[in-house]
């Protein structure tokens, strides 16, 4: 074992993404409308929330945010090379405030700095639906903004998005490892634990009994686990 790659949200960060979400696109659709003649945020705010589809399906040659940006202009004209700004302001000014229900997971610094004491790469593996900006900052709502964090996907440099193999395999490529040297640590079944299948061993922190793993625990388990790994 030479890389762990852990996920972000239900993972390392406490989260209640059904709460987060509404809040960030009642925001989010308040931003758009400014970039509406008519200023019709919602209809904007579907267009954006199309376009990320298209992001999460397979997009070869192309980098999330390409996709994302010529789908968005293809169905409303907008072109973010020129209109980031509104964007960026949005991301700077307001999404720090949504995280106010959300806190670090436990344990979650203890799993990350014990895979770095013990000579391993570490990635934040996070869906790369979102700009780094915003990754950045749900880190620092983790805590984790200080540590020696190699790796972080966002749209900006991913081709693909989980539960892709090409997001799993870019992701190995970039810590510089192969996939079957790497752990998969995640709560998402459907977007996480597909990691398997290219070849990388995965740890389950999630809930759903159905969910199969090499691995099932919460992150002190994993505490626990990762000095026997990395032995070996």
């Amino acid at each position: 074992m030479r890389a762990i790659l852990f996920d972000l949200d239900g993972t390392l960060l406490r989260i209640n993404l059904e709460s987060f979400l509404h809040r960030y696109f009642k925001e989010l659709e308040s931003a758009a409308s400014t970039l509406s003649p008519l200023g019709d945020g919602a209809s904007i705010l579907r267009a954006i929330k199309d376009a990320t589809t298209a992001m999460m399906g397979k997009h070869d040659g192309l980098t999330n945010q390409e996709t994302f940006y010529a789908d968005l202009l293809e169905r409303t004209g907008i072109d973010l090379e020129v209109h980031w700004d509104t964007f960026g302001r949005f991301y700077e000014k307001v999404f720090p405030t949504l995280g106010s229900d959300c806190r670090p997971a436990k344990d979650a610094r203890q799993a990350v700095e014990t895979a770095l004491s013990h000579g391993l790469k570490v990635a934040i593996a996070t869906n790369p639906i979102f700009p780094r900006i915003a990754v950045d900052e749900r880190l620092s709502w983790a805590g984790l903004t200080d540590l020696d964090l190699e790796i972080v996907t966002s749209y900006e440099t991913m081709y693909a998005c989980k539960p892709h193999p090409e997001y799993f395999r870019q992701t190995a490529g970039m810590v510089g490892v192969a996939p079957a040297d790497c752990l998969m640590v995640g709560d998402d079944r459907f977007l996480d634990m597909p990691a398997a299948d290219t070849g990388m061993r995965t740890f389950y922190v999630g809930t759903d009994p159905n969910a199969t793993a090499d691995y099932k625990g919460d992150l002190t388990a994993l505490c626990e686990l990762i000095p026997r790994l990395a032995s070996t």
